[in-house]
């Protein structure tokens, strides 16, 4: 009997320290759009530990369960941001990179992401950033370490650039051995090193400058920077590897090279055709436009003499409307358009505008609210953990007061906050 006693201890003891008797909880709300495109009223979603183990009405709730009644809140799955720069917050960033030590923008960048989680982005894609280490990653180890609360963060350390292109510093003089806040490669042979040592260091994305930017000195967005090989030599190495890859493209051109060679997504789109929308159907990428960016320069920068080139830029693609067409077009043919803000400095309630951009273009807010969701997640190569509420997948939670299928700007004031079956926030 004293074995037995011994016995069942030691395997009370081993079941708490395992979660096997984890503490059950379930939500209940008005209405629930659950990310696959359903809408259930009166829902009640129970939660065990991390995982949403079931989905439906009240009468699912176990009778061992506490209960947080969200009243009239509609519930939604924690919103992805597929295309962030935590680390870029000035308008001069190339030389706010130059100013800040990767431990500073560590710590600073930890409460922009703590502050996005607040806001209900439970999950964030780095499109590369700018910094000559990878901060970015310390963050994320330690918020999977459990040291300090925050996102899930994927993504690339660097974007990868030419000398000269978009990751490149270029308004320095010739004398000057600064290191330019991109990862900088030349040839095949450079781009095939760049690539290893992204993986090296931690990315499970590489980002690479296939074209100009709009943000940079001294470089054309409707110039193509990669050669052929190059852009060769980067998807062998990341295929190996098993690292999908993300194109920064402006440039028509650059947007077709990119998805032909294989690429998981485009990033921007600028001046993207026909013929690439019809490419991008054809091999399954993934568009992300990131609008919203534009809207923050206007309206924050537009005396910026840093911004200048990308304010006007902005300014003549809103006056031409030729991108809007072509978006409106890509959606109306079923091209896969995920969420992503190009997130560089936005106060946290800003990046949930990009859903009204998108609707603007012709989607549905449904469809919006699918590609900061379900699609991103689809995008991660995540479905089985994030994008929609269903049993089996993270709690990863939100909810609004009001409904954003009829008011898209409700997700710009979220209220309640659960990520990994943890609430983070609850307000009212």
């Amino acid at each position: 009997m004293r074995l037995k006693r011994y016995g069942l201890r030691f395997l009370i003891a081993c079941c708490l320290s395992t979660g096997a008797f984890a503490q059950k909880t379930a939500l209940l709300c008005k209405r629930l759009i659950d990310g696959t495109g359903k809408i259930v009223q009166n829902a009640a979603i129970v939660i065990e530990a991390d995982r949403i183990i079931a989905v439906g009405s009240k009468d699912i709730i176990p009778k061992d369960a506490s209960v947080i009644d969200l009243g009239d809140f509609t519930v939604l799955p924690g919103l992805i941001d597929a295309h962030v720069h935590p680390f870029i917050d000035k308008d001069d960033y190339q030389i706010d990179h130059l100013r800040r030590s990767s431990a500073q923008k560590a710590l600073e960048g930890l409460k922009i992401m703590q502050d996005l989680l607040q806001a209900g982005w439970t999950t964030l894609r780095i499109a590369g950033d700018a910094d000559v280490a990878y901060a970015q990653f310390d963050i994320r180890n330690a918020i999977n370490k459990g040291l300090f609360t925050g996102p899930h963060i994927y993504g690339a350390g660097h974007y990868i650039s030419v000398t000269g292109g978009g990751g490149d510093i270029n308004f320095t003089s010739y004398e000057q051995p600064i290191i330019a806040d991109g990862l900088i490669a030349n040839g095949p042979d450079e781009m095939r090193k760049a690539v290893r040592e992204e993986i090296k260091h931690g990315s499970d994305w590489i980002k690479i400058m296939v074209t100009g930017a709009f943000m940079t000195v001294g470089d054309n967005p409707q110039d193509v920077h990669f050669s052929s090989e190059e852009l060769t030599a980067v998807m062998e190495e990341a295929n190996r590897r098993h690292r999908p890859v993300m194109a920064h493209a402006h440039a028509t051109e650059g947007i077709k090279m990119a998805v032909r060679a294989g690429v998981r997504s485009i990033e921007h789109a600028s001046y993207i055709d026909e013929e690439g929308i019809d490419l991008m159907l054809k091999n399954g990428t993934y568009l992300i436009p990131t609008l919203s960016v534009d809207l923050f320069f206007q309206e924050k920068y537009f005396n910026s003499k840093a911004l200048a080139k990308a304010v006007q830029l902005g300014k003549h693609e809103k006056d031409e409307n030729t991108k809007s067409k072509m978006l409106s077009l890509a959606i109306r043919k079923g091209v896969k358009i995920g969420l992503g803000t190009d997130n560089v400095g936005f106060p946290a309630t800003f990046p949930a505008r990009e859903f009204a951009e998108l609707i603007k273009l012709g989607m549905t807010p449904m469809q919006a609210i699918q590609a900061g969701t379900k699609v991103n997640a689809e995008l991660l190569g995540k479905e089985k953990d994030l994008g929609t509420i269903e049993a089996g997948k993270l709690a990863d939670i939100i909810a609004v007061k009001g409904d954003p299928l009829t008011d898209i700007t409700e997700l710009q004031q979220v209220k309640f906050v659960m990520i990994g079956g943890k609430v983070v926030k609850s307000d009212n």
